[in-house]
C-alpha cells in the first residue's frame, strides 16, 4: 500500500494513493508488459519521460523530490497494489518526481497510449485512477517543490511572466527570491550568474536557462515537443480556450485524430475567472482556472495532442495529400484535414503612453493569487464593469486593503450580473467610482507609484498612491494572424460563419475551416455558451469530413 509522507494530500489521501484489488490487478494486465527492478535501481529521474503507468506487484518503490541543493524529500512508498505515476504519464511528458526501487521490484508498465486505452475501455477503473493522476498533480502543486526552479527578485516583470505562465500551465515550479533566499544565492554563486542576467531557471533536467522566453521554457520542461511533419490530422484546432478545449474533447472522442495550438496557455480568457459561479452544474462556483484544467485534462485522456505555446502563423491550402496546412513558430507545419479557429480574443489595452512601462510589473491584465500576493494589505485599482472585472474586484477585496472600482459608465448593472453587483455592494472594501477613465500613471524603474484618474460628468480628477492597476475593459478578436489566409472578417476584425457567406453553420469562407467562441461574429460571449460552440462544430466536421477525402480546399462565398 502506498504510505504518502507529504501531508497536503490530507483527507484524499485515499483517492491519491489508492490500492487496487487483485480484480483490478488482472483488468489492468493486457495493457501493460511486464518489468522487473533491483533494489536500488533509479526508475524514473525527474526530468526524464517515464516508461508509463507503473503498477507494483510486489517490493517497494521510493517517490521523491528534489528539496533544494540537492535534498530529496520522500513523498511516497509505493508498494504491492499501487501505482506509480501522475498526470506527466497521460501524455508522455518528462517526470516531476524521482522513483528509485526501494528492494526488489516486480511490476508490469503501462505505456502512455495504453493508459489512454484503459481510461476508455475499463471506464469505473479509469475513473479511478484519473482522479489519483489529477489528486497526486494537484500535491506537487500545492508543495510547490517539484519542477523548475526561478530564481530572481520576486517582483521582478520577468520573475512575474515566467511564473504566470508556470501557473496557468499547470506546472508545479518553485520561486526562490534572489535577494534574500540563501539557496538562491547558492544558485546564482554555482552557476556564475551576473545579477543584471536574472532571472534563471533550473529546469529538471539539468538544464539552465538564461530569463527564457515561455516556449523556450516550455521546450526545457518536455511541455512542449516537436510537431510530426508526416503526420496528418482530422482537426486541428488554433486556440485552447473554453471553445477550443470543448471542440478538443469531443472530436477527439469520437475518433477524431485532433491537435490543439495556442500561443499562451491553456483556458484563454476564461482561466483569468478568480471564481464562475453561474455555470450549469457548478452551484457554488468555480475558479476558471480549475475548470480549464479539467477540459485540458479531460482532451488528454482521449488522445488530444496539445502544443502550447506555440503560434499558428499562416492558414493556406495543402498541396501534399492534406487540405490545409497551418505554419507555426519554428518553420513547422501542422497537416491536417480541417480546422477550427478558436483564437478568442486578446485584451484591451488604455490608451495611455507610458502603460507599457508598468505592464508585467505593476499593470495586470489577470487576478490570480501571485497578483494576490503582490497587493496583499494595499490600495489597488480596477477598470471595468463586466462579469470578469466583478470577479477580479471581489476576488481580490479578500487580499487588498482596498479595491477602488472604475467604470466609465453611469452604472454597473447594465454590463454586470446582478449577483455580482450585489455582492461587490455588500463588499466594504470595495469603492465603485462610475462614469471614471484612467487619465495618468506615474512611477519609477517600472514600479507604478500613483493612478489618476477623472470624473467624466465634473471632470475632478482625483490622484492615489496606488501600485497596482488591474485592467478588464474587454477584448478584440484574436485575428490578425489571419489577415492573410482567405478568412472572411467583420468591421470589427471577427471572423465570419454561416449563411451569409452561404456556408454551413459555423463554417468560414474557407470550405472546411470553422471558427467557434469569441473570436466567431455574432457569438455570445460566455463561457457555456463557447463549450456549446464546441461540442456543435464536431456534428459539422464530421459531415464536412464525410462528403470525401478528394476534395481540394475550396472558397465557399466571398468575404
Amino acid at each position: 500500500m502506498a504510505q504518502p509522507t507529504n501531508p497536503i494530500f490530507g483527507a484524499r489521501r485515499d483517492q491519491a494513493f489508492p490500492t487496487l484489488a487483485q480484480a483490478d490487478i488482472d483488468r489492468m494486465r493486457r495493457f501493460g508488459k511486464a518489468s522487473f527492478y533491483a533494489a536500488g535501481e533509479n526508475i524514473v529521474t525527474a526530468g526524464d519521460v517515464a516508461p508509463g503507468l507503473i503498477v507494483v506487484l510486489s517490493g517497494s518503490v521510493d517517490i521523491t523530490q528534489d528539496g533544494g541543493l540537492g535534498r530529496l524529500e520522500t513523498i511516497a512508498t509505493h508498494g504491492p497494489g499501487s501505482f506509480v505515476g501522475e498526470l506527466a504519464e497521460l501524455s508522455a511528458r518528462p517526470s516531476l518526481v524521482n522513483a528509485q526501487a526501494a528492494e526488489p521490484v516486480e511490476a508490469f508498465v503501462i505505456a502512455s497510449h495504453r493508459l489512454r486505452d484503459l481510461m476508455v475501455q475499463e471506464a469505473n477503473l479509469g475513473e479511478r485512477i484519473m482522479r489519483a493522476l489529477i489528486l497526486r498533480r494537484v500535491g506537487l502543486l500545492e508543495s510547490a517543490t517539484s519542477g523548475p526552479i526561478i530564481v530572481g527578485p520576486v517582483d521582478n516583470s520577468d520573475v512575474l511572466r515566467l511564473q504566470g505562465f508556470l501557473a496557468r500551465s499547470g506546472q508545479p515550479h518553485r520561486v526562490l527570491d534572489s535577494d534574500s533566499d540563501p539557496c538562491a544565492k547558492t544558485l546564482v554563486e554555482r552557476f556564475e550568474v551576473d545579477p543584471h542576467h536574472l532571472p534563471i531557471v533550473l529546469c529538471p533536467n539539468g538544464r539552465l536557462l538564461m530569463n527564457p522566453g515561455e516556449k523556450d521554457l516550455a521546450r526545457c520542461i518536455g511541455l512542449l515537443r516537436p510537431i510530426d511533419a508526416d503526420k496528418l490530422y482530422d482537426v486541428a484546432i488554433v486556440g485552447a480556450g473554453p471553445a477550443g478545449l470543448a471542440a478538443a474533447v469531443y472530436a477527439a472522442s469520437e475518433g477524431l485524430s485532433t491537435i490543439v495550438l495556442d500561443c499562451r496557455a491553456f483556458g484563454g480568457q476564461a482561466g483569468a475567472s478568480s471564481r464562475i459561479e453561474n455555470y450549469l452544474g457548478f452551484p457554488t462556483g468555480i475558479s476558471g482556472m480549475a475548470l480549464m484544467a479539467r477540459a485540458y485534462n479531460q482532451a488528454q485522456k482521449f488522445g488530444v495532442e496539445m502544443v502550447i505555446p506555440d503560434e499558428a502563423k499562416l492558414l493556406s491550402a495543402a498541396t501534399d495529400g492534406a487540405r490545409y496546412r497551418l505554419d507555426v513558430g519554428d518553420g513547422e507545419t501542422v497537416r491536417t484535414r480541417s480546422v477550427v479557429i478558436a483564437s478568442g480574443a486578446r485584451y484591451r489595452r488604455l490608451d495611455i503612453a507610458n502603460l507599457a512601462r508598468f505592464e508585467g510589473t505593476s499593470v495586470h491584465y489577470w487576478a490570480s493569487p501571485i497578483e494576490s500576493r503582490l497587493c496583499a494589505g494595499q490600495e489597488v485599482a480596477l477598470v471595468g464593469a463586466g462579469n470578469s472585472a466583478g470577479q477580479a474586484a471581489v476576488y481580490l477585496a479578500s487580499h487588498a486593503r482596498k479595491v477602488a472600482l472604475l467604470a466609465r459608465g453611469g452604472s454597473l448593472d447594465a454590463s454586470m450580473s446582478r449577483y455580482l453587483v450585489e455582492r461587490i455592494r455588500a463588499q466594504p472594501n470595495i469603492e465603485v467610482l462610475t462614469g471614471a477613465e484612467i487619465m495618468a500613471l506615474e512611477g519609477d524603474e517600472g514600479n507604478l507609484g500613483t493612478v489618476r484618474w477623472r470624473n467624466r460628468a465634473s471632470g475632478a480628477e482625483t490622484t492615489r498612491p496606488i501600485r497596482h492597476l488591474f485592467l478588464f475593459i474587454g477584448a478584440d478578436p484574436n485575428t490578425d494572424w489571419l489577415a492573410n489566409c482567405d478568412v472572411a472578417l467583420d468591421a470589427k476584425g471577427f471572423v465570419r460563419t454561416g449563411s451569409d457567406l452561404g456556408s454551413a453553420q459555423m463554417e468560414t469562407s474557407r470550405s472546411g475551416v470553422f471558427a467557434i467562441g469569441d473570436v466567431r461574429a455574432g457569438s455570445v460571449k460566455r463561457v457555456a455558451a463557447a463549450v456549446g460552440e464546441g461540442a456543435q462544430v464536431v456534428a459539422a466536421l464530421h459531415a464536412y469530413l464525410a462528403r470525401g477525402n478528394a476534395d481540394a480546399p475550396q472558397t465557399a462565398g466571398r468575404p
